[in-house]
């Protein structure tokens, strides 16, 4: 279900690109903004391990320095059939958690302090096959197509915006009050919808996400106490996070509230944890 979802609404991103890309800027502009959006999130899907991992300060743990977290990992990765990540703590008090890397064999899971010092071995299990549920799910490569459709959809926006202002543009397409009114409200909308929509998809990630750690770890309710626990804890003690890598965490570091929840790139916790109880009792609906 998740899994179609996220196709229903990666199609509807790339037909927001191409109906947007010609009402604005035409064919040769879309390519534009597209191969330019591309080239951006290629450096960063290659690199995102690297960056993200120092930009948390996160250093590489041995097995000696945290064997609970060292042991959990190497268990679930030899049930997933996958390469032993590598494993990093990030010096925060703040509980949550983070999987990166552009495939298994590239992988590198991060946990904080915090986490490590609130969770039971089975609720760190729960979490650690969720990150890696990303990983094995593709979910990072998902991300920087959706990201790279976004970032084109903005770009072609802004390319209308400036063509406007020094009274350039697709004037064919937008003579009279009512075609410029038509493409200032697109020049306005269409990055919302898209970025609503690259939302969705992260929110659906993270659905699958939940049910393929609960699978493997083959406890369901050890992950929903693990989110319940992460929920009111990160919110006691928020962690200083970049809203740019907020989707990466399994839960958002950012403070709820307003518009917030309309753009968040998770979904609501208690719908998480009623899932997981739901697959605890049989598969979800």
């Amino acid at each position: 279900m998740n899994t179609t979802k996220t196709i229903i609404l990666m199609v509807g991103l790339s037909v927001l690109l191409v109906f947007v890309g010609g009402a604005l800027a035409g064919e040769q502009g879309m390519i534009m903004a597209f191969i330019f959006a591309s080239v951006m999130n290629l450096v960063s899907y290659w690199f995102s391990d690297k960056i993200v991992l120092r930009m948390y300060r996160a250093r590489e743990a041995t097995e000696a320095e945290a064997p609970v977290l060292y042991g959990v990992t190497r268990d679930l990765a030899m049930r997933m059939n996958m390469p032993m990540p590598r494993v990093y703590i990030i010096p925060s008090d703040s509980p949550n958690a983070f999987a990166t890397g552009r495939n298994p064999k590239h992988a590198a899971v991060a946990a904080t302090e915090g986490i490590l010092r609130l969770l039971t071995r089975e609720e760190l299990m729960g979490v650690m096959a969720h990150e890696l549920g990303h990983v094995t799910n593709r979910d990072i490569l998902i991300g920087t197509i959706a990201a790279t459709i976004a970032a084109a959809i903005s770009m072609l926006a802004h390319m209308a915006q400036w063509a406007m202002i020094f009274g350039g543009g697709r004037r064919d397409r937008n003579e009279g009050p009512g075609g410029a009114i038509a493409a200032i409200a697109m020049i306005i909308l269409a990055p919302i919808a898209a970025a609503l929509i690259q939302m969705a998809i992260s929110r659906s990630r993270e659905f699958q996400a939940d049910a393929t750690g609960a699978h493997v770890c083959g406890n369901p309710m050890a992950l929903a106490s693990a989110l319940q626990k992460l929920q009111t804890a990160s919110q006691r003690v928020p962690l200083e996070a970049n809203p740019a890598t907020a989707h990466m965490f399994i839960v958002n570091p950012l403070r709820r509230g307003g518009l917030v929840n309309l753009f968040s790139t998770h979904p609501p916790m208690e719908e998480r944890i009623a899932r997981l109880e739901r697959m605890a009792h049989g598969p979800i609906q």
